[in-house]
């Protein structure tokens, strides 16, 4: 079936949403996931054709890209080994005759950025680039997920912590990254060779974001800026970092108070015909997590 997609990350933020988007418009789906488990097993109850492998074994890719028209490619920031993995997906898809590939790389990713992460999906998109294969990358500033890690200290605190000083960016809902990924997978031959950077409808800073979360949850909510160390010791302890994410982490508090995560255009709305969403309505549609 060419006119199938493949979609990694599928149970995952954004490529759950791709999904998602997908089968509303009626397009056969299969999804690379790296074990069976309840999320890969409710996708499989919506009619998606679930693939058992990994990014990191060759086989288990080209498998998953036999008579695929196009695909999505996500790896975890958290995790080093992008660039094998990216060197295995464009020989997978050469192989199978893939025409097209959305590859979500970072804001900001260029030659000699701080982050060893972002740096590595640089090198990754010149992988795809050198392959032949066409792609498109698209490059989303910091998401709104961000505040889920701190939904526990607003929750029982009603603040949240962050080294971020007061520097503005507009942050994006991942829900509106899988609709910019699902539309390109449908319609991808206008978009080929481009790179896109991706941000929410607004710029703010964390005082303005705060302003919104106390507007939303009927309380007062404040944003506490900490140093960077601060924030490291937070990251190891609540989230089951290594050094490779947290010199990443590190280095975005520092480019954000450079204002090197600055920007804004209304790609999305471009792209998919819909606004991104507010951070007024994140909180919405959250606000179980934060109350």
């Amino acid at each position: 079936m060419k006119n199938q997609v493949l979609v990694t990350g599928a149970t995952g933020n954004i490529g759950g949403h791709t999904v998602q988007y997908l089968l509303k418009n009626n397009i056969p789906v299969r999804a690379l996931v790296h074990k069976i488990d309840e999320r890969s097993e409710a996708l499989a109850a919506q009619g998606v054709e679930i693939i058992e492998g990994d990014l990191s074994s060759l086989e288990s890719v080209s498998t998953a890209l036999k008579g695929i028209k196009s695909a999505f490619f996500v790896y975890p920031i958290k995790a080093p080994g992008i660039i094998e993995a990216t060197a295995f997906f464009a020989q997978a898809a050469l192989e199978n005759g893939v025409e097209h590939v959305i590859n979500l790389s970072q804001f900001g990713a260029h030659r000699n950025v701080r982050s060893h992460g972002a740096q590595n999906h640089w090198i990754a998109e010149r992988v795809f680039d050198r392959s032949g294969i066409p792609v498109t990358h698209l490059r989303p500033t910091l998401f709104a997920e961000w505040f889920m890690y701190q939904a526990f200290m607003i929750k029982t605190q009603s603040k949240f912590f962050l080294p971020f000083g007061e520097a503005r960016f507009a942050p994006i809902a991942t829900e509106d990254i899988g609709r910019v990924v699902a539309t390109l997978l449908v319609s991808p031959t206008a978009h080929q060779g481009k790179s896109y950077d991706l941000f929410g409808p607004k710029i703010l800073n964390m005082t303005e974001i705060a302003e919104i979360f106390t507007e939303s949850l009927g309380r007062t909510v404040t944003y506490v800026p900490i140093d960077t160390e601060t924030f490291v010791d937070i990251v190891k302890k609540f989230m089951d970092a290594d050094e490779y994410f947290i010199q990443h982490v590190s280095s975005l508090g520092l480019d954000l108070k450079e204002g090197r995560t600055a920007g804004m255009n209304d790609l999305v709305e471009t792209l998919t015909g819909q606004k991104p969403m507010e951070i007024a309505e994140f909180v919405s549609k959250n606000k179980a997590a934060f109350i």
